[in-house]
């Protein structure tokens, strides 16, 4: 289904043509000044270079053309040249009706060709806490999975944990020092390794900070955890004993707490799956050419004629012959293309990740490894910061855990909700978490992705303003309405039916309301291809401050016109939808009251 920009876009295009102009002159856009018009059209003042002519006399003429037309109400030529276009309230139902007629409810989104895309986010590293550096890969990622899914693609995520390398060796050294009579560390035992592991997921997340600050100070320490780490990497079956505990008691404790962000992967892989391919795509790369030796280690360059900035080469192999990450995320580009074919590839990361991504991404490309028409996408996101604009922190100065800052939230949601109200315990627990949830998400997801950000707990938390409470109290409002409406004996009309009609506007809000409406295929679309959640916030705010205006101003229950009432309900039942579909893609829900 076309956008209404395009819709009136060619309205105004055969106006150019009737004049005598250049139809293209006729793109229209959604107007930067709604309280002048609804639509723009600027084509006059790129055609008075074109035709010699001052640019309001094109837009005069056009304006003439448009008089009588079944779609513009009005266009208006204003000095120097602009076309101020409002359409038509009854075309404008007409347009709803058709929007909520598509098939498979889809609202007028176009089902493209099918692809596969696999998400990479999460990151997280075993061994160690989810902390609020977590939050935004988890929460941006989740967000474009889901918006990928809606618009019709196969959609994998993919957690891609950090479990190899010098981590893992830092882990089993300490255990060593601290467990010595463990049979991992016998050589010489035969037998089956004990089922349970032989430490706690708290015991294992005050393990590796004191390995890892023992590693800064003591160098024999850090040399038998570089031992440890080839000990796992060669296959010794003690220490690969040991690593599957590690990434057993890691890996429950990071589901317990991506649960509580409602966040779920569909393969919980990492960097050592891909171990025993690196010697292989190693071989790959030297004997197609690819590489060359650099201070002894083995690079491929990646730099470009275009290139205005200093492009270093992409290391494959450092000059001991150990791996690096480039070598494991190549290896695992290498992986994804063999076991799914994707058609786009999206990584979520900190943004001082780009440029290395960026040579990743040139390398795979260069040496074959992925087809250049495959799309390679990073989406770096900026940092979550306190209010004194710093990295968030505790309030003694630590980084804060993730299921810490969860609880933080669900507690001062749980403390406005029993507020001054008799509520059973259990259903305010539920409602807090469901909001609390939605604070976050939503606090988060609103800011463009690449932009840092401030984490005011007492802004995310309230029910005013451009915060995630306030979208939801917009949809429980919704439901009261039609709750109420279907409590007097009234039938909300279904949307997914195809058979539902809506009535003219009867003031500026509800026009206001129905044209908001008019944006949801536009914004999801547009959210996919940008894979920027921040798209569809804006839409839904934008939206539920229409609703709230249309509510103020129009007495739904209590209009005794029927017809008027019905398209009354049949709007608010879309406006539902829309808004209950787009918080579905951002990866929170909404409650049933608050």
């Amino acid at each position: 289904m076309k956008s209404i920009a395009e819709l009136i876009s060619e309205e105004v295009k055969t106006a150019f043509n009737n004049a005598g102009y250049d139809p293209e002159l006729g793109q229209v856009t959604v107007s930067n000044r709604p309280d002048l018009c609804e639509f723009q059209c600027n084509g006059a003042m790129a055609g008075a270079k074109l035709y010699h002519k001052a640019p309001i006399q094109i837009a005069t003429e056009v304006a003439d053309k448009l008089k009588d037309n079944r779609v513009i109400e009005s266009a208006l030529a204003v000095n120097p040249g602009f076309l101020n276009i409002n359409i038509k309230g009854e075309w404008l139902a007409e347009y709803l009706t058709a929007m909520a007629a598509c098939p498979d409810g889809r609202l007028g989104i176009e089902t493209p060709e099918t692809q596969t895309v696999i998400v990479d986010y999460g990151g997280a590293n075993v061994a160690k806490p989810l902390h609020v550096g977590h939050l935004r890969s988890a929460v941006i990622g989740e967000s474009i999975k889901r918006i990928s899914r809606y618009m019709g693609h196969k959609t994998i995520g993919d957690v891609h944990l950090g479990d190899w390398g010098l981590q893992m060796g830092l882990v089993i050294t300490e255990l060593k020092q601290r467990k010595p009579d463990l049979p991992y560390f016998d050589d010489e035992f035969c037998g089956e390794y004990p089922k349970e592991a032989p430490f706690t997921i708290a015991e294992l997340e005050e393990i590796y900070p004191a390995a890892s600050a023992k590693s800064k100070e003591d160098e024999e320490f850090k040399r038998a955890a570089m031992e440890a780490t080839a000990k796992l990497q060669s296959g010794v079956r003690g220490y690969r004993a040991l690593w599957k505990h590690i990434i057993d008691v890691s890996v429950a404790d990071l589901k317990r707490n991506y649960d509580s962000l409602d966040v779920e992967f569909d393969l919980w892989k990492g960097e050592s799956d891909v171990h025993d391919l690196i010697p292989g795509m190693v071989d790959y790369l030297k004997a197609g050419g690819y590489t060359r030796m650099s201070d002894g280690a083995l690079v491929v360059d990646v730099k470009e004629d275009t290139d205005n900035k200093e492009m270093p080469p992409c290391m494959i192999l450092k000059s001991d012959g150990a791996s690096l990450y480039n070598t494991t995320d190549l290896a695992t580009i290498m992986d994804r293309v063999k076991q799914y074919n994707p058609d786009r590839l999206v990584y979520l990361t900190d943004k001082r990740q780009n440029l290395y991504f960026e040579q990743v991404f040139r390398c795979a490309r260069k040496t074959g490894l992925i087809d250049k028409d495959k799309e390679l996408i990073h989406i770096g996101f900026g940092t979550v910061n306190g209010k004194d604009g710093k990295p968030f922190k505790t309030r003694d100065g630590g980084v804060m855990r993730l299921e810490y800052l969860i609880k933080d939230i669900n507690d001062r949601m749980y403390e406005r909700i029993t507020q001054n109200r008799d509520i059973d315990e259990d259903e305010a627990l539920k409602i807090s978490r469901i909001v609390g949830l939605a604070a976050i998400k939503y606090g988060d997801l609103s800011n463009q992705a690449s932009k840092d950000y401030i984490f005011d707990v007492d802004k995310f938390t309230s029910s005013e303003g451009n915060t995630g409470p306030y979208i939801l109290y917009t949809i429980v409002r919704i439901k009261s309405i039609l709750d109420k409406y279907s409590d007097q004996g009234g039938t909300i009309p279904d949307i997914d039916s195809g058979k539902i009609n809506f009535i003219a506007p009867v003031c500026s809000s509800h026009k206001n309301l129905m044209m908001e409406l008019t944006g949801f295929a536009e914004t999801i679309s547009g959210a996919y291809t940008e894979a920027a959640p921040h798209r569809i916030c804006a839409y839904i705010y934008g939206l539920a401050n229409a609703f709230n205006s249309f509510y103020h101003e129009v007495k739904v229950l209590a209009e005794e016109d029927a017809d008027k009432k019905e398209g009354y309900i049949a709007l608010l039942a879309l406006t539902k939808k829309v808004l209950t579909i787009c918080i579905d893609l951002l990866g929170f829900k909404a409650p049933d009251r608050m």
